[in-house]
């Protein structure tokens, strides 16, 4: 299920521009070198040995099932780290971010996971930044739950490569017209959290949520939107009263302050992480947002948990 909704999409996304606009290349990690690996449900996938896999793609997925917290192959690690120093995008579908992050190449990058490994990949590796979502989009990693989640992320990339109304056109050819945002199920869609129906405003909330470590310019979020700059600015005006910039910002404080509240990351950490200069400028415009520092913020979480009494009821910061 999660290798046919990363790699359909793509299959769908050439038929319907006419041409070859994705190409792919299956690999397995497996010591045998037959070409036939079966799935879980006998279905037969022709792969290559990893040892196979040049270097330089755009994009490299992960895939896997059965206990990839405890799967290691050292060929893969190797390659992935490879691709990882020459900056090449890395991606992890259900158990597949577990590999990326046994490889070590998930440091310092938000994250998710199939929510059945959540707990084992949790324990091992304390100290990642991993989400309970559908997916995450964080720079230069992809990470999905897995399922039919793939189907949603895969929308959210090609939107960014061809624009909102391609991407839609691809969704639409699956049936898949209810198309949820990253943070999903956990939180409401973006309609009902921004209170807009206008597809343009959503398109570019969604590429918003999708880029908070590394923001994108005004002038890219009106390229996914299929509109200018101008009109996406007033459609925001329009919509939610603020300008995309303002909007952006806030969405990225808030990340700021749910790294602050749920991991031990630094301050300058979670300034990179959330898309900000440095630390200094991260303190600032988190201060004026909300009236105190992130330091002081942090202080006050854990002087809650320490007069928290036995029957927890004791109220954290907001």
């Amino acid at each position: 299920m999660s290798l046919a909704a990363v790699s359909e999409p793509l299959r769908a996304a050439n038929l319907l521009a006419g041409r070859v606009i994705y190409r792919l290349d299956l690999f397995h990690a497996a010591t045998s070198d037959s070409p036939a690996r079966p799935s879980a449900s006998a279905i037969i996938v022709k792969t290559q040995p990893i040892a196979a896999a040049p270097d330089g793609y755009d994009l490299a997925f992960v895939v896997a099932g059965g206990n990839p917290v405890g799967f290691h192959h050292a060929e893969t690690s190797r390659w992935l780290r490879r691709q990882a120093r020459r900056s090449h995008i890395l991606g992890g579908v259900s158990g597949g971010p577990a590999i990326l992050a046994n490889a070590g190449v998930m440091d310092n990058r938000r994250m998710t996971v199939h929510w059945e490994h959540a707990a084992a990949l949790a324990e091992r590796h304390p100290g990642l930044m991993l989400e309970r979502g559908l997916y995450v989009m964080d720079r230069d990693r992809l990470t999905c739950a897995g399922g039919i989640a793939p189907l949603d992320m895969m929308h959210a990339l090609i939107a960014e490569h061809h624009g909102g109304a391609f991407a839609r056109l691809v969704s639409d050819w699956f049936m898949h017209t209810d198309i949820r945002p990253a943070g999903g199920p956990q939180r409401a869609g973006l309609a009902e959290r921004y209170g807009t129906t206008r597809s343009v405003v959503l398109s570019a909330l969604e590429a918003m949520d999708n880029h908070i470590a590394d923001p994108l310019s005004l002038k890219q979020l009106a390229a996914i939107s299929g509109v200018g700059d101008r009109q996406l600015t007033r459609q925001f005006r329009h919509g939610l009263g603020q300008s995309p910039g303002r909007i952006y910002r806030q969405l990225r404080l808030d990340k700021s302050r749910e790294l602050l509240r749920q991991t031990d990351l630094s301050i300058t950490e979670i300034a990179v992480a959330t898309g900000f200069f440095n630390a200094g400028h991260y303190a600032t415009t988190f201060k004026k947002r909300y009236g105190f520092s992130p330091r002081r913020y942090r202080l006050s979480l854990e002087q809650s948990e320490q007069q928290r009494p036995d029957d927890g009821k004791a109220q954290r910061p907001p």
